[in-house]
């Protein structure tokens, strides 16, 4: 099934250099950066890895940023992804430094809380965006903080104070979603994806009391989860804490199997899945 999956990755590779979403469709940089990472973690298919990193660095704008697509240069979330395709790549050490120049001097927009506000978070601690000039959020932060830990950027003040709005979006009961709480007084859900995310990017960096219901939400999950990025997040967050479930591997193999019923899922499902079978202490344990 491995095999196979890794086949039908490769299959999405472009003439051009990255990867497609799905057979037919165009460039995205976000499937070409999982299909790097994935392959690069397996240790297969090394030419398209190389190819994956070259054409990510050649759609990177002058001040670092690499966006979803040069008609939406604001929507830089892709830069993370590219630092963590990037790293292991001595060639490529140049566009991954300003890549981290880019994300250090970047924030969402925040405010001062007021009185009247109907949200229950604090909108003034800074993480990052999906998209420029806009409020930050959970899962971009998250990836942002996994790609300055890896680069030794954990302890720069940015990267202390996102880790702080982590911990303030964080649900009372354990969990994240995309990023609030509370809205006009109801107590929001938490996401599979969302905790799993954050949990990645808090490990080995808060203490495990603080985030122990987190961690709690996402086992009790766990069991129930069918969809790749759901399941894929859900199993690198409890691995980045130790406590990776005994039957990860069949979860997986289960999910992609699924793929006989509803269709074949496109490369950044697929390539998490991946990632989430050999990455058994978190994202960032490939690269330790």
């Amino acid at each position: 099934m491995i095999i196979d999956t890794i086949e039908k990755l490769s299959e999405r590779a472009l003439p051009t250099g990255g990867f497609c979403s799905r057979n037919g469709s165009g460039y995205r940089p976000d499937a070409t950066a999982w299909a790097a990472v994935a392959l690069a973690a397996l240790g297969m298919r090394e030419d398209l890895v190389q190819s994956a990193r070259s054409r990510l660095a050649e759609d990177q704008m002058e001040d670092g940023r690499l966006s979803v697509s040069p008609n939406h240069p604001q929507a830089f979330w892709p830069t993370p992804l590219a630092i963590l395709v990037w790293h292991a790549s001595p060639s490529h050490r140049e566009p991954q430094a300003r890549a981290l120049e880019f994300l250090l001097a970047t924030a969402g927009k925040h405010w001062k809380k007021g009185e009247d506000e109907v949200i229950y978070h604090d909108p003034s601690i800074r993480g990052w965006p999906w998209i420029e000039d806009t409020h930050s959020w959970v899962e971009p932060t998250a990836v942002v903080l996994m790609s300055l830990d890896l680069t030794g950027y954990g302890d720069h003040e940015r990267a202390r104070q996102a880790r702080l709005m982590l911990l303030d979006r964080q649900m009372e009961l354990g969990g994240w979603n995309y990023g609030n709480t509370s809205v006009f007084g109801q107590r929001l859900r938490p996401m599979a994806e969302s905790t799993g995310l954050a949990l990645n990017a808090l490990a080995r960096r808060v203490p495990r009391e603080v985030v122990e219901k987190s961690i709690s939400f996402l086992k009790a999950q766990v069991g129930h989860l069918c969809t790749p990025l759901s399941l894929s997040w859900t199993l690198l967050g409890l691995g980045a804490w130790g406590v990776r479930p005994a039957n990860a591997k069949n979860f997986v193999f289960q999910c992609l199997n699924r793929q006989k019923i509803y269709g074949s899922y496109d490369t950044q499902h697929l390539s998490l899945l991946l990632v989430a079978l050999v990455a058994k202490r978190g994202l960032l344990s490939l690269y330790a």
